[in-house]
C-alpha cells in the first residue's frame, strides 16, 4: 500500500520531528559535498511552507557512541542548511539533552531545529525505546525521509515513529523515502520490458542475494567489475591476479545454473601487471595471464552491454565494471552510464559507487533515479522489507 506523505499532512502550527541523511563528509570541520542536505530540502520547505516547524533529527559518520566528539558535530550542516534556506536554523548541543528540549518545545512556526549527532548516544543504534520516548515528544508528526538509513532498525527509525503511532501521531514519509519505494519497489515489481540489471563491484558475497531476486524478475543480469573473476573461476578459467573469492565459487556456478542466458558475463578483460593507470596493459578474451590483473571489462563485453541496454525498457545499476576512479580502467563504467543516460529506459542507479560515478560523468539528470542509499538500495533489490517503511500510515 502507499504511503502518507508528509505533502498530505497538515502541518500548520505543528512540530514535525523528521529524520533526514545529513551524513555529509566533512575536511577539517567543513562540508566537502553538501548533496545529501540539498536533497532533504524538498520535506523541509513543504513544512515551512504548511505553516509548520522542523525538529532535524540525523547521524553523521561513525562516532563511539559514548558522547560527543567534535570531529562528527553537526553543527556545520546545520549551519550549511541555513545558508540553503537563507534563514536562522538553530542547533542543539545535544539530543536528548535540556538543550535540546528546551529548544524544541519553544519553537514557532517556520522556525528549524537540528538536534546534534544521533549517534553519539549508544541508544541510537540499540534501538532504546525510553530514548525514543524522549525524541517522540519533541514532535507532533514523524516524518521519514532518511533512505540510506532505512535498512536500520535504530531508535530513530523505528522506535521513535512507533511511539509517536502508539500516541495518535501521524508517522509518513518526506519526499526522498516516497522516492526511493516509488522506483526501488513498485518499478522492479511492474517492470517495463525488457528489464536489464547491470552489477558490478568487487564482491559476488556482497550481491547474491540480489542477483538471485533479480534473475526472477530480469530478462538479463549482466555482471561486471572484480565479481565477474569469481564467474570465471566456476567456468574454469585462469584468472591471474584478479581479485576473487574462491569461497564463492560454488555459489557463482549455481547462480549461472540458475540463471542461464539470463547472466550475461564480459566476454573479455581489459588487464594490467600492476594496479596502476601506467602499467602493461593488454585485452584477453579467455585466460587471464599469469602476473595480470582484470582491472576492467574490455571493448567486446563494453558493446554487448551497451546494446543489451539500449533495447531495455527498465535499466537498474548497481556497481562500476572496473576501476572507474583510474583511466583508462574506468572505460566499462563510462560507457555503461553513458549507455543509460542515453537509452529511454526508465533508469535506476544504485546509490554507493554507481551515483558517484553517474554523478561524476554528469549524467544524473539523464536519467530517471539516483539512489541515496547503497546499502539501502541493495536489500530493497533484494526485495527485503524494512521496518521504518512497513510502519508508516497508508493512504
Amino acid at each position: 500500500m502507499p504511503k502518507m506523505t508528509i505533502a498530505e499532512s497538515d502541518v500548520a502550527g505543528k512540530r514535525v520531528l523528521m529524520r533526514v541523511d545529513f551524513n555529509v563528509p566533512l575536511q577539517d570541520g567543513k562540508i566537502s559535498d553538501d548533496r545529501r542536505i540539498r536533497m532533504a530540502l524538498p520535506s523541509i520547505t513543504s513544512v515551512l511552507d504548511g505553516g509548520g516547524s522542523l525538529v532535524l533529527i540525523s547521524h553523521l559518520g561513525r562516532p563511539k557512541g559514548d558522547g560527543p566528539e567534535p570531529a562528527f558535530s553537526l553543527k556545520p550542516a546545520a549551519d550549511r542548511l541555513g545558508e540553503l534556506l537563507k534563514m536562522e536554523v538553530q542547533f542543539a548541543t545535544d539530543t536528548i539533552g535540556e538543550d535540546a528540549r528546551s529548544k524544541a518545545l519553544a519553537l514557532e512556526s517556520g522556525q528549524v531545529l537540528v538536534l546534534e549527532n544521533l549517534r553519539f548516544a549508544k541508544a541510537e543504534k540499540q534501538g532504546d525505546p525510553d530514548f525514543a520516548q524522549t525524541l517522540a515528544g519533541f514532535g507532533d508528526i514523524y516524518c521519514n525521509d532518511a533512505f540510506g538509513t532505512c535498512h536500520r532498525e535504530h531508535a530513530s527509525m523505528v522506535a521513535v515513529p512507533k511511539a509517536m503511532s502508539s500516541a495518535g501521531k501521524p508517522v509518513v514519509c518526506g519526499y526522498l523515502v516516497e522516492k526511493e519505494i516509488k522506483y526501488l519497489t513498485d518499478v522492479i515489481e511492474n517492470p517495463k520490458r525488457p528489464f536489464v540489471a547491470i552489477l558490478g563491484g568487487a564482491k559476488v558475497s556482497d550481491k547474491i542475494t540480489v542477483i538471485e531476486n533479480l534473475l526472477n524478475v530480469c530478462d538479463k543480469v549482466l555482471i561486471g567489475g572484480a565479481m565477474a573473476y569469481t564467474f570465471f573461476l566456476a567456468q574454469g578459467k585462469k584468472v591471474g591476479g584478479s581479485l576473487v573469492e574462491k569461497d564463492r565459487v560454488e555459489m557463482a556456478k549455481r547462480m549461472m545454473e540458475i540463471g542461464g542466458d539470463k547472466l550475461v558475463l564480459p566476454v573479455d578483460t581489459h588487464c594490467g601487471d600492476a594496479f596502476s593507470g601506467d602499467c602493461n596493459k593488454q585485452i584477453v578474451a579467455g585466460d587471464i595471464p599469469d602476473g595480470f590483473e582484470g582491472l576492467d571489462i574490455g571493448p567486446e563485453s563494453i558493446e554487448l552491454f551497451c546494446e543489451a541496454v539500449k533495447d531495455a525498457q527498465t535499466v537498474v545499476w548497481n556497481g562500476p565494471m572496473g576501476v572507474f576512479e583510474m583511466s583508462p580502467f574506468d572505460a566499462g563504467t563510462k560507457a555503461v552510464a553513458q549507455a543509460i543516460a542515453d537509452s529511454n529506459a526508465t533508469s535506476i542507479i544504485g546509490g554507493g559507487d554507481s551515483a558517484a560515478a553517474i554523478e561524476l560523468l554528469g549524467f544524473a539528470d539523464k536519467v530517471s533515479h539516483v539512489s541515496t542509499g547503497g546499502g539501502a538500495s541493495l536489500e530493497m533489490l533484494e526485495g527485503k522489507k524494512f521496518a521504518s517503511v512497513e510502519l508508516l500510515d497508508e493512504k
